[in-house]
């Protein structure tokens, strides 16, 4: 058995590098920049958040928790608006970023501690709670806010102030004499913190981190130690068990991924960073475990994880119900965030799939076209009851999707020394270096309504290096050429055709994917989901709106899976919800007729033929309210 990277081979391209121009993800960075920073903004400022800065607020003990960890929608804010003007300078939006930034450096106390609750409300109860009150949550996520800030401005006065606070924190945790023992109940820190040391060049936040991994779940337990100096009994805990956040066991000894999904996701996503950082392929390991038991039994097809709105998370292999999906915006976000760390190791296509399927379906379900309104469950079959909102009483979800569409750029390619890796397709213009040579890569595609794919090289002067194009999981054809020339390439064991050769400036590669209409059965395992199957084209999950079928609900409409392969048409629609690819075909609906009041009978209802339309998962929600549904009888 071959033994996984523990060095990654891959550097992924920064965001920064690449400008897109699709027709699919430019114009969603349009809105995102015009209308969604903005009305992140609004609500912060009209439900307190950023205010609390300001440090003259007064708030009922005990605290709802979504107050006390109010300032991580902030930090989340900071780092969309700094990515945002990365790319897109904007003077009026860095003049309203500039002054969040001052109000959260002027919060900041002498010891370097910033928490606005704690500063405010509760001081006497700094760290004295970890498992449920997100300080360290928060102190990450303004941490990834100050390192994208200078990454943005090239200004230092934030990311000094969240390393004054990381400072802190290394002084109070840790394990040397006299230092708290503990760790956060919700994972990020210890993400922000690898970030952090990349942004400083200082290895205590490195070292902390590796802490804050290595200590969770050992005995005897912090959580319990901690409860019992509050005067409370740790058996009194709300969740019963500290799977909920990940702590029951040491991270090397945990085989199934268990409790709240997005700490779980990003709490995965530290360890696949100390993988590298550490040189430990005991934690590489951990990932590729844990991965396997979550893509194979716990992952909606969608790429939503986490059934459960009682933990906002897991419960066991193959509970995938449809209908009560809690499939949480954030939690699809934390596993993009996690296989694309995880596809740096050694550019593994399967990695990049799942990437893939949670950006074109279950994360961008999570906000509208308009760029207002947003998702914080993404059930995968809806009575007509459930909408996008325009905030949440718990706001995560909503500047998370800002950060990741603002830096989608960051996904699609990765190099090595002498090697150009193709991970996502998009119309797009990158810069890279590669095999010492600048190289521009130009791309023209329709994906993801079409799988042509047209690559354009600009060189400095000509350079011998391999180019890396994936083969995406649906994809059962291909066709590539270079200038014109048809080539014979296979893929390798990673799943990327690799094509090495001296690279001319005016090169054109021509990558053609078969991307047909799929017809998508589930593990026989998954109860719910027994006969039906799901439609998907390329990356693409479709569902069924009623606004398409009207004539009957949806739960009554099937299809035969061979007659609906044969007779179905996609049909590109340029005025349809920002323009995308419809499919229609045959389908069969139960007809209710004669039953009038009658609940039971011994004859079966009949049953018509329909016309079907089915349009892209990630676009539900846009139109006229009514049902929703992926999953169909066959």
């Amino acid at each position: 058995m071959t033994m996984p990277n523990v060095q990654r081979s891959l550097q992924p391209v920064p965001f920064t590098q690449v400008q897109l121009t699709d027709g699919f993800w430019a114009p969603r960075q349009e809105t995102n920049r015009r209308v969604t920073l903005q009305h992140i903004h609004r609500k912060l400022q009209e439900t307190g958040r950023i205010a609390a800065f300001d440090l003259n607020f007064t708030r009922k003990v005990p605290s709802p928790i979504v107050e006390i960890f109010g300032d991580s929608d902030v930090a989340k804010w900071i780092e969309a608006v700094s990515y945002s003007l990365a790319t897109h300078p904007d003077p009026q939006l860095a003049q309203t970023l500039d002054g969040v930034v001052d109000k959260v450096i002027a919060a900041q106390q002498p010891d370097g501690y910033l928490n606005t609750h704690f500063i405010v409300v509760q001081p006497e109860m700094r760290w004295k709670n970890l498992r449920d009150w997100h300080e360290m949550y928060c102190a990450g996520h303004l941490m990834e806010g100050a390192v994208a800030h200078a990454q943005a401005t090239g200004q230092r006065k934030l990311l000094d102030a969240l390393a004054r606070y990381a400072d802190h924190i290394d002084a109070t945790f840790g394990p040397e004499p006299g230092k708290k023992r503990g760790y956060c109940g919700h994972p990020e820190i210890e993400l922000a913190l690898v970030r952090l040391y990349h942004a400083t060049g200082n290895p205590r936040y490195l070292k902390l981190a590796t802490f804050f991994v290595d200590e969770r779940g050992q005995q005897p337990h912090y959580f319990d130690i901690e409860a019992r100096e509050r005067g409370e009994d740790p058996a009194s805990f709300w969740a019963k068990t500290y799977e909920y956040c990940q702590a029951h066991v040491p991270i090397r000894q945990q085989d199934k991924v268990v409790g709240h999904a997005v700490r779980a996701m990003y709490l995965f996503s530290a360890v696949a960073d100390l993988a590298h950082e550490n040189n430990d392929p005991s934690l590489r390991e951990t990932c590729d475990r844990l991965w396997d038991n979550l893509i194979h039994r716990r992952m909606y097809i969608t790429g939503g994880i986490g059934p459960s709105r009682h933990n906002e998370g897991f419960t066991e292999d193959y509970d995938l119900p449809d209908e009560t999906a809690y499939a949480e915006t954030c939690a699809t976000i934390g596993l993009i965030f996690w296989n694309h760390r995880l596809l740096q190791f050694e550019g593994d296509r399967r990695f990049a799939d799942v990437m893939e399927r949670g950006l074109y379906n279950g994360f961008l379900s999570g906000v509208t076209l308009s760029g207002d309104r947003f998702l914080y469950e993404n059930p995968l079959s809806t009575n007509g009851s459930r909408h996008h909102e325009e905030w949440f009483y718990c706001p995560c979800c909503p500047p998370n999707v800002a950060r990741l569409l603002a830096s989608v750029g960051g996904y699609f390619y990765s190099t090595g020394a002498e090697d150009v890796w193709v991970h996502l397709f998009a119309s797009n213009h990158a810069s890279l270096e590669v095999a010492g040579t600048a190289l521009t890569l130009r791309e023209e595609t329709q994906y993801p309504w079409d799988g042509k794919v047209t690559l354009q090289m600009e060189l400095e002067r000509p350079a011998t290096f391999t180019l890396h194009l994936r083969v995406p999981e649906w994809c059962p054809g291909y066709r590539l050429s270079v200038n014109g020339k048809a080539l014979q390439v296979q893929p390798g064991p990673d799943g990327y055709l690799a094509v090495r050769r001296e690279w001319q400036s005016g090169d054109t590669v021509v990558y053609e994917m078969d991307m047909p209409v799929q017809l998508i059965w589930s593990n026989p395992a998954v109860r719910q989901l027994e006969g039906r199957v799901a439609i998907q084209r390329g990356p693409v999950v479709y569902c069924l709106e009623s606004v398409d079928n009207p004539t009957t609900p949806l739960d009554r409409i099937s299809i035969d899976p061979e007659g609906f392969l044969k007779a179905c048409t996609v049909e590109y629609r340029p005025d349809l919800l920002g323009g995308v690819a419809v499919i229609h075909g045959p389908g069969r609906a139960i007809e209710a007729e004669g039953w009038g009041e009658v609940l039971y009978r011994p004859e079966a209802p009949g049953e018509k033929e329909i016309t079907l339309t089915a349009v892209p998962y990630c676009t539900w929600d846009n139109r006229e309210p009514g049902e929703m549904r992926v999953w169909l009888r066959a």
